[in-house]
C-alpha cells in the first residue's frame, strides 16, 4: 500500500485516467451507432416515401415544419438506441485493462488503481488497439441523409385541387356534373335534389381508378343518367303544360266557354301536382308563384305578377331541356334528326350533307338522279324479221327445230397398211384410237 501520494503519482494517475476516459467514450460511440445503423436506414427510407407522398397530395405542405418533424423522431430514435446500447457499454476499469493488455503493461494500470503500485510513468504514445471502420461506419449514416434529402428536395409536381381522374373519368359523369352545376347557378332545382344527386355522383368518384370503367360501374352510371333525365323530362313536361295552359287563358279567355276555362285550370292544377311530386323538384319560389295563381279571376292579377310567373316557367323549361341530352357529347342526335341541316330538302327528300371528321364525306346519294320505276318486261318472243336489208349482226331471224344426221355405218381403223378387227360404236373410238398410257388411266379412272 502507498502510505502518502506524491504530486508525480498523482500527475500520472490523471494522465491515466483521461486516457482511459477517452478509450471509453470511442468505445461505447462504437456501440451506439452500430446499434443505431439498421434503424437509421429503415426509417431514413420510410420517411423519404412519405415526404414525397405528402408533397404530392398535400396542397399546403411546409419543407420546415416536415424537416423538424424528421429531426424530432431521428432525436427519439437516437434515445431510443442510446438505451439499448447502454447494456454494452464499457467502464473506466475495463478501459485500463485493454490499454494495459495491448501496451503489455503487465497490470501495471490495474494495481496502480487498486493502490497496490504507483502509477506508471506517462508515455508519448497510448495504444488502446482500436481502429475505426470508416466504410461500416459512414455508409448508413450517407445513405440514410440522402434519402431524407431527396425526399425533401427532389422536384415533384403538386397535384391540383380537384384534378384527380378529371382526364380519365367517365364521360357521363363529367356531363352529370357540369349540368347539375347549371342547375345549381341557374337556381331552377330543389337544394336537396342536387346534394342526394352529387352524393350517389361521389360515391362513383370514390371507387378505385380501376374500377370506374367495370360493368357494375357503368350500369350505376347508367341509372343514375338516366334517372336524372327522366326527372328533367318530367320537370320540363309540367312546366310546359302549366306554360301553356296559362298562355291560353291570358290570350283567349274572352272567347272560351267556361268548359274549356275549366279544362284549362285543370291542366294547371295538374302540372302544379306533378311539380310537387317525383324526385326533382322546382325552386320554392315556382311552387308558390303557382299556389297564388287566381286563374279564375286572371284578368285581375297585376300584369307583373303574371309577367314574372311565365318567365319563370320559360326558365325551367328551358334548363330542363339542356338536361334532355342536350348538353355536351349529345350535339350529333340533334344534329342527325334535322332534316335542312343534314341534306334533307323540303320535301323531305335526302340531299347532301355537311360532311366532317366525324360524318362521313356528305355526298348526295341521288347525285346522278332519281331513279325510274322499273319497266315490267314480261316473258320474251322472237319477232319475224320482214325486211332484212336493216338487218344488224346479232339479229334473231328465225328459230327452227332439227335433228342430227347420224353416221350407222361400221368403222375400222387401219395403220400402217394392217387391217385391223372391226370395233362397234364407241367400244372401237375409246379402246383402239388411245395409246396404252392412256388406256390405263381411262381405265383406272372408270374403276
Amino acid at each position: 500500500m502507498i502510505g502518502m501520494e506524491t504530486p508525480e503519482n498523482a500527475r500520472n494517475r490523471d494522465f491515466w485516467l483521461a486516457r482511459a476516459d477517452a478509450v471509453k467514450r470511442r468505445v461505447n460511440l462504437a456501440w451506439w451507432v452500430e446499434t443505431l445503423s439498421a434503424p437509421l436506414l429503415v426509417f431514413s427510407l420510410i420517411s423519404a416515401a412519405a415526404l414525397l407522398w405528402a408533397r404530392r397530395e398535400m396542397a399546403g405542405f411546409d419543407p420546415l415544419a416536415a424537416a423538424a418533424c424528421v429531426a424530432a423522431t431521428l432525436l427519439g430514435i437516437g434515445l431510443a438506441c442510446l438505451a439499448l446500447a447502454r447494456r454494452k457499454f464499457e467502464m473506466r476499469e475495463q478501459s485500463l485493462v485493454r490499454i494495459e493488455a495491448t501496451m503489455r503493461l503487465r497490470n501495471a494500470l490495474s494495481a496502480a488503481s487498486e493502490g497496490v503500485t504507483p502509477w506508471p510513468a506517462p508515455l508519448s504514445q497510448v495504444d488502446a488497439g482500436l481502429h475505426w471502420r470508416w466504410p461500416r461506419l459512414l455508409v448508413p449514416m450517407l445513405g440514410s441523409l440522402a434519402m431524407l434529402g431527396a425526399g425533401l428536395w427532389i422536384p415533384v409536381s403538386a397535384k391540383q385541387p380537384g384534378a384527380q381522374g378529371s382526364a380519365n373519368e367517365p364521360q357521363a359523369w363529367k356531363q352529370l356534373s357540369s349540368e347539375l352545376d347549371m342547375l345549381a347557378k341557374e337556381e331552377v332545382v330543389d337544394e336537396k335534389y342536387l346534394e342526394e344527386t352529387r352524393k350517389r355522383l361521389e360515391e362513383l368518384k370514390s371507387q378505385e381508378e380501376d374500377q370506374w370503367f367495370s360493368h357494375s360501374s357503368l350500369e350505376a352510371t347508367d341509372s343514375l343518367k338516366k334517372s336524372h333525365q327522366s326527372e328533367a323530362e318530367r320537370v320540363e313536361r309540367e312546366v310546359g303544360k302549366a306554360e301553356k295552359a296559362l298562355e291560353s287563358l291570358e290570350k283567349n279567355s274572352a272567347q272560351m266557354n267556361q268548359a274549356d276555362k275549366d279544362r284549362l285550370m285543370e291542366d294547371f292544377d295538374q302540372a302544379l301536382k306533378g311539380l310537387q311530386n317525383g324526385a326533382m323538384k322546382p325552386n320554392p319560389q315556382l311552387l308558390e308563384q303557382m299556389k297564388g295563381m287566381d286563374l279564375k279571376n286572371l284578368a285581375d292579377l297585376p300584369p307583373d305578377q303574371l309577367e314574372q310567373l311565365k318567365k319563370n316557367l320559360n326558365k325551367h323549361g328551358k334548363c330542363m331541356g339542356q338536361c334532355e341530352g342536350g348538353g355536351e357529347g349529345n350535339e350529333w342526335d340533334e344534329d342527325l334528326m334535322s332534316d335542312e341541316q343534314e341534306g334533307n330538302g323540303k320535301d323531305g327528300q335526302q340531299g347532301p350533307g355537311s360532311g366532317g371528321i366525324q360524318r362521313g364525306p356528305g355526298h348526295d346519294p341521288n347525285v346522278l338522279g332519281r331513279e325510274k320505276d322499273a319497266v315490267e318486261t314480261g316473258n320474251l318472243e322472237g319477232l319475224a324479221a320482214k325486211d332484212l336489208s336493216n338487218a344488224a349482226p346479232g339479229d334473231l331471224l328465225e328459230l327452227q327445230d332439227g335433228e342430227h344426221d347420224i353416221d350407222k355405218n361400221a368403222s375400222s381403223l387401219r395403220a400402217g397398211g394392217e387391217t385391223s378387227a372391226t370395233g362397234k360404236g364407241g367400244d372401237r373410238v375409246w379402246k383402239e384410237s388411245l395409246d396404252p398410257d392412256e388406256q390405263r388411266a381411262l381405265k383406272k379412272f372408270f374403276e
